[in-house]
């Protein structure tokens, strides 16, 4: 039993955006300020990549932890109503980021993926030094 009247959920659930979200906007800011160049949600790759670093060969998707189904990650929850279908709508995401990954990697991009709980406050740093990181390494 949902908790809301059909249209409160409609509404709430229409306020849930793709791009441009707050993980996203903190990546983003990061590798601008280390003097890192990229594009945004290029179409002409598989999955239309969240972040794009060209001269890198490298792109990055943010994943949220619900919509991606991030196992063991306590922001994974699986609702207690329509579980079915939610679990096939997870499900369907998880399958088309594998094939996305397999296919961006067969092109000879390097992928990187980070989650919503990775850029938490208390984690955040580390996950961003980390991406820096890997990102002076991967440099061609």
């Amino acid at each position: 039993m949902d908790v809301h009247e059909p249209k409160v959920r409609s509404y709430n659930m229409s306020q849930i955006k793709g791009k441009d979200t707050k993980p996203e906007m903190i990546v983003r800011k990061f590798l601008f300020s280390k003097g890192f160049r990229y594009r945004l949600h290029v179409k002409t790759l598989p999955g239309k990549p969240d972040i794009v670093l060209p001269k890198y060969k490298t792109v990055i998707f943010v994943h949220g932890c619900f919509w991606h189904g991030h196992e063991g990650c306590k922001y994974y929850v699986v609702p207690k109503t329509r579980t079915d279908w939610w679990l096939n709508k997870i499900n369907n995401n998880k399958e088309k980021d594998q094939k996305t990954l397999s296919i961006l990697k067969k092109e000879g991009w390097k992928v990187i993926t980070l989650w919503e709980c990775d850029l938490k406050t208390y984690l955040r740093e580390k996950t961003l030094q980390r991406l820096a990181l890997n990102l002076y390494k991967n440099k061609s």
